[in-house]
């Protein structure tokens, strides 16, 4: 039997691919575990095979970059160097020791199968977190109503499976994605009556050393301009969506513009008829299986040190889940971890001049991505527009006025009070979608939610059984177990 990977990276896009890649080109044994079928993430999302896509590389952003990915992949698995497992759903990582980072071993739970209904494990001497991060949408009137969707699910529907969302599309929110999704829609024939902006984006000019650090940066965001004026896309800075109106569906929105404190200016309404609002408000890190773990946060991300580890022994973490900054950033952490973990688990001193190269390039990316960050705001007075009829958590109905009224009325000044009294966030998302429009609501801090499981998980896996009712624990050649996971209990979220 063959020895147990060296290292498990979970999530296979920019961040996990770099990794592995890296890590395997660097002697280790690899096994890259991931919840889609195909490799790339959300970033590199591709056209199913039996749709026959002539041209899918006109849908995505830097498509040399993820042939070369690819074509190493390929190779690596070639080699023997590097499993991928696709259609592995982690949803817990455990530590099986307190030793030392060479000599630790953790064991990764995923669920496999068309259902997901049946549990696998992969054991490994070190992990490392690609685990990416998820949009953020805060509510609005109007913002439940069937055609309101997420900027990021409009791109996906378009980039996995051809699909337009709707005719007619309003885009809006804040943050860089509104500009791939507006400009891919339009692309692809749809019509977008406008680009909704909250932001003002001449404010990344008052920060030019950020600007200067990373100059393609700007000729992107310029390729972008001009590409929705050839399409005649509309561009509304410092405006906002004040409601979503329809019947059965959308029909249209009313925007406003935004005053210097955050508010609608009165007389500014107007009506745009649409039959689609694909909207977004930037993105959270996934941090669930890093906080299983011990690992600490810095506010929202996983905290990592200069070679991208985290303070827990023997787990790495890469990418959004350290902190949102774009494809481009999440490849050089990948890189800087890959390397890392090959010279922690081999003893091999990594090439200084790749690492420094890696280091200068993820410095100046940060610093972009905080500049960007800090001018890509939502607007601070959001919550005062939601309506105390507004539905505010979709798994349990749980509306505006409810929130509101459990801060004013029973003094809850915090996520977990306010999820007590009102149920708010203990529905399928366990508040990852509505958590920090509760917060802002209740007006207490959005802090992370540590959750036992990143996924859900059928009382079979727990309880130790596979759909055919055997149990076992035999490994392949690999370090995974094809059978029912009953050897280690569920954390206790309560444990550190």
């Amino acid at each position: 039997m063959a020895e147990r990977p060296h290292l498990a990276v979970i999530g296979a896009g920019p961040a996990g691919l770099a990794a592995a890649l890296t890590a395997a080109r660097h002697g280790l044994r690899v096994t890259l575990v991931d919840a889609a079928a195909e490799a790339g993430g959300q970033f590199y999302r591709r056209p199913a095979a039996a749709l026959g896509a002539r041209r899918a590389r006109a849908l995505h952003h830097r498509w040399r970059t993820w042939e070369r990915l690819s074509a190493d992949l390929d190779r690596q698995r070639a080699a023997g160097r590097l499993r991928h497992l696709t259609s592995h759903q982690v949803w817990c990582v455990t530590r099986e020791s307190d030793g030392p980072e060479a000599s630790g071993a953790f064991t990764v739970h995923a669920l496999v199968g068309p259902r997901q209904e049946r549990g696998v494990t992969v054991r490994a001497d070190a992990v490392l977190l690609a685990t990416g991060g998820h949009e953020k949408v805060l509510p609005f009137p109007g913002w439940t109503l069937p055609g309101v969707l997420g900027a990021g699910g409009a791109q996906a529907m378009l980039k996995s499976g051809l699909v337009l969302p709707g005719r007619t599309v309003v885009v809006a929110g804040t943050g860089p994605l509104l500009l791939p999704v507006a400009t891919g829609l339009a692309a692809a024939g749809a019509r977008v009556a406008a680009l909704v902006e909250s932001a003002d984006p001449r404010a990344l000019a008052r920060r030019p050393g950020a600007l200067a650090a990373c100059p393609g940066k700007l000729a992107e965001g310029a390729g972008y301009a001009a590409r929705l004026l050839r399409h005649r896309v509309p561009f509304l800075p410092r405006h906002t969506v004040v409601e979503a109106h329809g019947g059965d569906r959308l029909d249209g929105v009313t925007v406003a513009a935004l005053d210097a404190a955050g508010r609608p200016r009165p007389g500014s309404e107007r009506r745009l008829d649409c039959d689609t609002l694909a909207v977004g408000h930037g993105m959270l890190a996934h941090t669930d299986l890093a906080e299983t773990l011990g690992c600490g946060l810095d506010g929202l991300a996983v905290r990592v040190d200069g070679e991208q580890r985290t303070d827990v022994p023997g787990v790495w973490a890469a990418g959004e889940a350290t902190g949102v900054g774009g494809a481009e950033l999440a490849l050089a952490e990948g890189r800087i971890a890959g390397r890392s973990a090959a010279a922690r688990l081999t003893g091999r001193l990594p090439d200084p001049r790749s690492l420094a190269a890696d280091s200068r390039e993820r410095a100046a990316l940060r610093r972009f991505a905080a500049a960007l960050d800090a001018v890509c705001a939502p607007p601070v007075r959001w919550a005062e527009r939601v309506t105390d009829e507004t539905v505010v958590c979709r798994c349990e109905e749980v509306t505006a006025g409810t929130v509101r009224a459990a801060r004013a009325d029973l003094g809850a000044g915090d996520l977990r009070t306010v999820k007590l009294l009102t149920r708010a966030g203990m529905g399928w998302c366990q508040g990852r979608m509505c958590g920090p429009a509760v917060a802002g609501l209740a007006g207490c801090a959005e802090t992370a939610v540590r959750r036992p499981f990143a996924h859900p998980v059928p009382l079979g896996v727990l309880a130790g059984r596979d759909e055919d009712g055997g149990d076992g624990d035999g490994c392949d050649a690999d370090g995974v177990t094809d059978r029912p996971e009953r050897d280690r209990p569920p954390p206790d979220p309560d444990q550190p």
